[in-house]
């Protein structure tokens, strides 16, 4: 039996997955979350055999938590199923690690065949997706853009919460480290992607699929 995580924020819908994968009597969910750093800590404690993912997350977006775990989970299969996707945002995904991606606009009979597909070991694009790689193929600048690799894992995570209006001194205090480091992160950013404020920042964020903006701000300060 394949032990399986769900990685959705919503909970409607991680219901809705939940139901569907615990249909197939070879599936056992064994845990869900729809915080990204909670969904990290699940992954590397109970080693899923297939994990479904979405990408826009609390606390780390899910390109960063499949980044985190896939290093030390190699025979971990992994289904993107996101409502957000663009040729860059892909390219980072699959780089990650990701054996396939389902977009949320996709019928239910395309989630079905891409958890069964890949769940098996073989890889599954929806249609809107499969469209957006068979584009890239004929225009390849479309998938070498700058994306999320030439940051490190500390930059990711300053970028999300900036995104999130959360203030440099925040920013600090939420990951243990100084003001004056994350200071630096933030320079470092902006020099990496060549952004000059945090409204470009948070496009940026945006664009990537690192925050939603239909997503609450996350900031109680």
């Amino acid at each position: 039996m394949k032990r399986v995580i769900i990685i959705e924020d919503q909970t409607a819908v991680r219901e809705m997955i939940a139901h569907v994968v615990s249909a197939d009597p070879t599936f056992e969910v064994i845990a869900e979350t729809g915080d990204g750093q909670s969904a990290l800590t699940m992954c590397l404690e109970t080693k899923p055999d297939f994990v479904i993912l979405d990408v826009m997350l609390p606390g780390l977006n899910g390109a960063e938590v499949l980044r985190r775990f896939s290093k030390h989970l190699q025979n971990t299969r992994v289904l993107v199923f996101s409502g957000y996707q663009n040729p860059s945002l892909v390219r980072e995904l699959l780089q990650a690690g990701a054996h396939g991606f389902v977009e949320k606009s996709a019928p239910l009979s395309e989630l079905k065949k891409g958890i069964e597909i890949v769940a098996n070991g073989g890889s599954y694009f929806g249609p809107e997706v499969a469209q957006m790689l068979r584009e890239a193929v004929l225009n390849p600048q479309a998938m070498s853009k700058k994306g999320m690799e030439i940051l490190t894992a500390r930059e990711r995570e300053v970028l999300q919460l900036i995104a999130e209006s959360y203030s440099t001194k925040e920013v600090a205090r939420k990951l243990n480290i100084s003001v004056k480091t994350a200071e630096n992160h933030r320079t470092n950013l902006m020099k990496k992607l060549d952004l000059h404020d945090v409204a470009s920042l948070t496009r940026y964020a945006i664009q990537h699929g690192i925050i939603d903006t239909a997503l609450p701000n996350q900031n109680q300060a």
